[in-house]
């Protein structure tokens, strides 16, 4: 399962996709404001994998060095072959 999550880490909405991720042992895809879950800190306890799509990574102009380590910078092509694959999908928070 795949949980989406587009809303910043201030943000309620934020919050409850990445911890409903978390409870259900499920992969997180952070898009628009979203990937500020990917700086360092921001996920604590999240176990699965983090997938970040890095034009939004860059459009908010953050670096490498902030970034969680494990956290996959992915594109667009990305994206939708993990949807794809994916047994559920779940979003966008």
């Amino acid at each position: 399962m795949i949980v989406i999550v587009k809303s910043g880490h201030d943000t309620a909405d934020g919050k409850r996709g990445v911890k409903l991720a978390r409870d259900m042992a499920a992969d997180l895809f952070l898009i628009q404001n979203g990937v500020y879950f990917a700086q360092k800190e921001r996920l604590e306890g999240f176990c699965g994998t983090a997938y970040v799509l890095e034009d939004d990574l860059k459009l908010r102009g953050l670096k490498g060095a902030g970034i969680e380590k494990g956290v996959r910078e992915t594109g667009y092509d990305s994206f939708v072959d993990l949807m794809a694959d994916a047994d559920k999908v779940v979003g966008m928070f």
